[in-house]
């Protein structure tokens, strides 16, 4: 029996160490040696001076922005409530004056 902890992909014990992960010789599957608890704990969303975003947050902008198809711009000072976190490059979705937009966390700061 291996020393090694089994492949979580294939559950083959046929594993090695290969600088800081694991590899399994059978799928080719490779796995971090320490689990990184902290990343998890870590908030995945930050405003501009890097204070954790939650869920129906309230931000204020620091800086104007231009809506893209619009000639709408987005004052620097808007408050904006209830902004909900979502994946990808704008990853805040809220409402401005009634219309839905998508903004970057890194234009804003928590209120």
């Amino acid at each position: 029996m291996s020393e090694f902890p089994p492949c979580p992909a294939c559950a083959e014990e046929i594993t090695y160490p290969d600088m800081h992960n694991y590899v399994c010789a059978t799928c080719g599957h490779e796995w971090p040696m320490q689990e990184d608890t902290e990343a998890e704990d870590k908030p995945k969303f930050r405003d501009a001076h890097g204070t954790p975003l939650e869920d129906g947050d309230t931000v204020t902008l620091i800086k104007d922005l231009k809506v893209k198809g619009s000639s709408m711009v987005v004052k620097m000072g808007t408050r904006i409530t209830n902004i909900k976190l979502v994946e990808g490059d704008h990853d805040v979705d809220c409402r401005v004056d009634g219309q839905k937009l998508m903004l970057k966390s890194c234009f804003m700061k928590k209120a």
